[in-house]
């Protein structure tokens, strides 16, 4: 039982940095923050100062300000004053959740038997009208749309049985006839109750009104034998009345990447929506991959997409937008969310005291037992900052980090043109949209969460659920979250004793230098071993196929990196075959590249499936050998660099 508990954050950051600065608690108190991160999260990243970049944004009628957080410090042991907020609401959480966790022994379903229970159309107010003809949708959250994708004969192309697990699926149900006609939408799904999602965002950095679900339409929402609950979503389903001029649709091209991104993560350990299935419709879609007005007919496909929920920031964005009389939704979809989805924070009394010190002095204290409201939008703030480190530690550019793109579950959400590192590059963006400003480049990503999130607290702020102090408290924990977990991943990568700032930023710069691959060199640095009397001329072989044409300055730079990077691993006092598996358990062998989805799309394009199904088995295990899958380990071959293989547009 956790009592009278008062919680320091492992590093506070002092009342002059400019996160908690006049000028940002103004802002954000205004409802209208224009906050300019400057490189303060990347420089974690420790890349050089030329290499680091500030995100830049406006919204109509803001000014500018500017952030950072001081990411210079190792972050101490945890301990009892020292516990973050996601620890204590973990042990909450834990003593809420009801099941036994044994899978095996849950009963698996037909289609028709789901168990099916629609909360989010039941207990927030919806649209009274059911057309899907595009228009501003006021004071609602959804519309109740059915999808409308004609369809020809459409194809299974890959599934999940992990991801029907969750669902309590019988995994024959995939071998049914009607199976594809049912998730393509052209027959029901018996007990479904489908609905488009109404919301907004702030799209590069600009306030775009409302946005909502354009191609995707939630079938329904069902829970599962461990009370779970899951929400099924088509995407690429037809039109809904958020689709605006576009046509509702998805193409193979797209779903595929989306299908085998979102399964790959799961694997790779980080919070993801799922996919169910991927179908084709057997009908063309006209696609302008690159807007350059080459438009070409291609084969279109529907994914079905699994989560929780799909709330993101921008659900609450959209009713706070649009003035008093909305407000009141804000508050009321909070109260969902921390009601089926944070049970945790519901729970929590003010007998708990989970209080932290933000100051000096006893007026600088945040209680977050004493506001539900303050305690979700921490733990949301935590989540996202936990999920961004974890894209950075395996190389992972989402591409759109688009305030409508961000779950408040911390979920990756939302795969359109995404990228893995190849050469290491921290101006990578996949998004040629995104190409003149780099503004969600793979260096960004840290402070455009930190961006995200100042601006879904005003909108919390807007709607009177919290106040100025818990709004900058959210914000120093997005960033002391972030640079424990960064760096706590980055130390177990190099299988270090413990993090070394300046090892960790040279080895990057010379990673940019060199155009290291990202995945491959991490994977082989596991072979060097812990031995200060390795020759010289030794020192690199482990690493040869990956520093390739090097020349000799460049090679004294990278051999005497290596013999620092000994130097601290002969310190630790691990065995060589201990530290291997522990790196090779957090550095993968196999990662989506893009020119392995490539491969897969051109193929599928042509009734080929095969390698589709290939890689979803093998990034099912990323971590193992898998000696049979070697080539898919592979650097890419000059071919990957083409126009619409590494830099993709947003169009699917």
């Amino acid at each position: 039982m956790l009592s009278h508990l008062s919680l320091k954050p492992p590093l506070s950051l002092s009342a002059s940095s400019p996160l908690l600065s006049p000028l940002l608690r103004r802002r954000i108190a205004t409802a209208e923050p224009s906050l300019r991160p400057t490189a303060s999260l990347s420089s974690l990243l420790g890349l050089p100062s030329q290499l680091r970049f500030a995100c830049h944004a406006s919204s109509p009628g803001a000014g500018s300000s500017s952030s950072s957080v001081s990411m210079d410090s190792p972050p101490p042991p945890e301990d009892a004053t020292g516990a973050s907020v996601e620890s204590v609401t973990r042990d909450l959480k834990n003593q809420s959740l009801d099941g036994d966790g044994d899978s095996s022994r849950a009963r698996r379903f037909r289609l028709e038997d789901l168990n099916w229970d629609h909360s989010f159309v039941h207990e927030l107010p919806g649209d009274p009208r059911t057309d899907a003809f595009p228009r501003e949708v006021l004071h609602a959250c959804y519309t109740k749309v059915s999808p409308s994708a004609e369809v020809d004969n459409p194809q299974l192309v890959a599934w999940s049985e992990s991801v029907a697990e969750l669902l309590d699926l019988d995994p024959k149900e995939f071998e049914r006839s009607d199976f594809p006609l049912i998730f393509s939408g052209a027959a029901p799904l018996v007990g479904g109750l489908p609905y488009a999602q109404c919301y907004g965002g702030h799209q590069f950095g600009m306030w775009a009104g409302q946005l909502g679900d354009g191609r995707a339409i939630t079938l329904g929402e069902l829970v599962n034998s461990k009370s779970e609950r899951w929400e099924l979503q088509l995407k690429g389903a037809g039109k809904t009345p958020y689709s605006r001029f576009a046509d509702g649709l998805a193409v193979l091209r797209s779903s595929i990447r989306e299908f085998l991104c979102s399964e790959a993560m799961h694997s790779l350990g980080i919070p993801t929506t799922r996919a169910l299935c991927l179908v084709t419709t057997g009908k063309f879609v006209t696609r302008d991959m690159f807007y350059d007005g080459n438009p070409k007919d291609e084969p279109g496909a529907i994914a079905c997409r699994v989560a929780q929920s799909f709330l993101r920031f921008g659900s609450y964005q959209i009713h706070a937008s649009r003035g008093k009389e909305d407000l009141e939704i804000v508050r009321a979809l909070a109260d969902y969310a921390i009601r089926h989805h944070f049970p945790h924070i519901e729970n929590m009394t003010t007998s708990e005291s989970l209080s932290f010190n933000t100051g000096s002095n006893d007026q600088d204290v945040v209680d977050l037992t004493s506001n539900k409201y303050a305690a979700w939008t921490v733990e949301i703030a935590e989540r996202t900052a936990s999920m961004i480190a974890k894209w950075q530690g395996v190389g992972f550019t989402h591409g759109v980090l688009n305030t409508d793109n961000m779950s408040i579950l911390g979920l990756t959400i939302d795969y359109g043109p995404f990228g893995f590192l190849d050469a290491f590059d921290p101006t990578y963006t996949p998004n040629t949209t995104d190409l003149p400003g780099r503004r969600y480049c793979f260096a960004n990503q840290p402070d455009i969460g930190l961006w995200n999130i100042a601006q879904f607290v005003s909108t919390l702020s807007a709607a009177q659920l919290i106040n100025d102090k818990e709004m900058n408290y959210a914000l120093e924990r997005y960033g002391t979250k972030f640079m424990d977990e960064y760096q706590a991943i980055m130390t177990r990568k190099l299988g270090l004793p413990k993090y070394n700032k300046q090892l960790i930023s040279k080895l990057l710069n010379n990673m940019a230098v060199d155009k290291v691959d990202y995945t491959n060199f991490f994977r082989l640095l596991s072979n060097i071993k812990a031995d200060p009397k390795i020759p010289e001329e030794e020192l690199l072989v482990p690493l040869k196929s990956v520093l390739l044409d090097i020349g000799k300055e460049r090679k004294e730079a990278w051999i005497s990196w290596v013999k620092t990077y000994i130097q601290e691993l002969a310190s630790s006092g691990m065995s060589d075959e201990e530290r291997k598996a522990s790196m090779d358990s957090v550095n993968p062998k196999y990662v989506l590249r893009n020119y392995l989805c490539q491969s897969a799309i051109d193929v599928a394009e042509q009734g080929d499936f095969g390698e589709v199904r290939t890689l979803l088995k093998l990034m099912s295990r990323p971590y193992d050998e898998q000696p049979e899958m070697q080539k898919y380990a592979r650097l890419p071959p000059a071919w990957a660099y083409r126009p619409g293989v590494c830099m993709l547009s947003c169009s699917s």
